[in-house]
C-alpha cells in the first residue's frame, strides 16, 4: 500500500480512468464524487495552491481517495471538492479492499497537520462511515442536511402512498399533463449541452421575482454544470429530459444516476405551464419513478430540503451525516469547529420554527461551507 498527496491540477486531471475505475468499485459512491464533476468543479471554483487530494494504491491499483481542498476559515480546515451544490459529498473506497480504510485514514492523518478534516453531506452508508471507524484521532459525527426519499416505483404505485383524497387530486392533475399533449424526450449525445443552458434559462423565468438561487445564474455555475452534465449523460451518469408541447421546450430537468440512486438535481420550466394550471413537480416526478423503477434503481431522492412539495408525496427522510476528523492534539480545535456548526444549525432551526422554508435552513447551515468553497 503506497499514499500520496496530489497538489497539481494537472495530475488531477491525468486521474480521470484511475478514479471513475474506483468510483465504479465503491457502490456508495454518487456522480458528485466522480472526476467529471469534482474536475468540473475544480475548473470553475477552485482556487490555485489549496488542492489536498489523498491517494492510496495497493500493488499500483487505486483504492481510496479523499478530494479535498485547503481552507483558511473560520479555522484550517480539509474540505471535500464539490462544494454547497454538491447535495452529497464523500471519500472513496474499493469495496473489495478490506484494507483501504485503514489506509486511508493513515494516510489523512499524516497529511491533515494542522487543519481539521470536515466531511459534510455524507449520504447515510457512505465510505466515510468506514474512514470515521478506522480513524486513530479525534473524531465527531454531527448530523448535516436532510435529504427526502421516495422508493423508485412507477407512479400508480407512487398514488398508493397517499390519503385517497390527495392520490385523486393528483389523477386529475396527470390527466391534465396528457390533455395538453406534454411529452418527455430524453436528450443525448451532442444536444446536451444546448439543453442544459435551455434548462437554465427556463429556471432563471420561473423563479423570476420570486427568489431564484443567486449561484444558478452565475457563469461559473453555468459553465460548470454545462460542462460536467454533457460528459455525466455520455457515461451514462446522468439523464436530461426535455418535456415538450409539440416543437416547443416547456421544461427540461437533470437527474443524476447510481447503481441504486435516481437524484432529480435541478429543473427549469415555463412559467405559462402554471398559468395552465399544470403541476410541475407532479410531471416531473412521474417521469423519474418510471426511470427509477424500470432501470432497477431503489432510490428516487428528492435530495436536500424539506419543502412542501416534496412532503406530500409521504418521503422518508434520510439525514446527511458530518464527519470532523483531527490529530489527537487538535481534539481542541475539533471541538471548536464542532460548537460552530453546531451554532449554525441552532439558527437554523430558529429559522424553521418561524415558518422559512426547507431550502433557506439548508442554505443557512451551509453558509460556512460556501464562503470556504469561494
Amino acid at each position: 500500500m503506497t499514499a500520496t498527496l496530489c497538489r497539481a491540477e494537472e495530475q488531477f486531471a491525468g486521474l480521470a480512468g484511475d478514479w471513475d475505475g474506483l468510483r465504479r468499485r465503491n457502490r456508495s459512491a454518487t456522480p458528485f464524487t466522480s472526476h467529471t464533476w469534482l474536475a468540473s468543479w475544480w475548473r470553475s471554483y477552485g482556487q490555485g495552491g489549496r488542492l489536498r487530494i489523498v491517494l492510496v494504491r495497493e500493488n499500483g491499483r487505486l483504492v481510496a481517495a479523499a478530494p479535498l481542498m485547503l481552507v483558511h476559515r473560520p479555522l484550517p480546515a480539509l474540505v471535500p471538492l464539490g462544494g454547497p451544490i454538491s447535495d452529497y459529498q464523500d471519500v472513496l473506497l474499493d469495496d473489495g479492499c478490506p484494507r483501504a480504510a485503514d489506509a486511508l485514514a493513515r494516510a489523512l492523518y499524516a497529511a491533515s497537520r494542522s487543519a481539521v478534516i470536515d466531511l459534510r453531506e455524507v449520504r447515510p452508508g457512505g465510505a466515510a462511515e468506514r474512514l470515521y471507524a478506522a480513524w486513530p484521532g479525534a473524531r465527531r459525527r454531527l448530523t448535516d442536511s436532510p435529504c427526502l426519499e421516495l422508493p423508485g416505483v412507477p407512479m400508480e404505485e407512487m398514488l398508493r402512498r397517499l390519503a385517497p383524497a390527495s392520490a385523486k387530486r393528483t389523477r386529475r392533475k396527470l390527466r391534465r399533463i396528457d390533455e395538453l399533449g406534454i411529452e418527455a424526450h430524453a436528450v443525448t449525445g451532442e444536444r446536451v449541452a444546448d439543453a442544459v443552458r435551455t434548462m437554465l434559462r427556463l429556471h432563471e423565468r420561473q423563479w423570476e421575482g420570486r427568489g431564484v438561487t443567486p449561484e444558478h445564474l452565475r457563469p461559473r455555475f453555468v459553465a460548470h454544470l454545462v460542462r460536467a452534465t454533457a460528459r455525466l449523460a455520455a457515461d451514462g451518469d446522468a439523464t436530461v429530459t426535455e418535456y415538450r408541447i409539440g416543437d416547443r421546450v416547456a421544461a427540461c430537468d437533470i437527474a443524476f444516476t447510481s447503481p441504486d440512486l435516481v437524484c432529480g438535481y435541478l429543473y427549469g420550466a415555463d412559467p405559462a405551464l402554471r398559468e395552465r394550471k399544470v403541476d410541475i413537480a407532479t410531471m416531473l416526478l412521474r417521469h423519474d419513478a418510471h426511470f427509477a423503477s424500470a432501470t432497477g434503481r431503489g432510490t428516487l431522492s428528492l435530495l436536500r430540503g424539506t419543502e412542501p412539495y416534496k412532503q406530500r408525496w409521504q418521503p422518508v427522510t434520510s439525514v446527511n451525516r458530518r464527519y470532523l476528523l483531527a490529530r489527537r492534539e487538535l481534539a481542541p480545535v475539533l471541538e471548536l469547529h464542532a460548537a460552530q456548526a453546531a451554532a449554525r444549525d441552532l439558527a437554523a432551526g430558529a429559522l424553521r420554527e418561524h415558518g422559512a422554508s426547507g431550502r433557506a435552513c439548508t442554505l443557512l447551515s451551509r453558509a460556512a461551507g460556501l464562503r470556504a468553497g469561494r
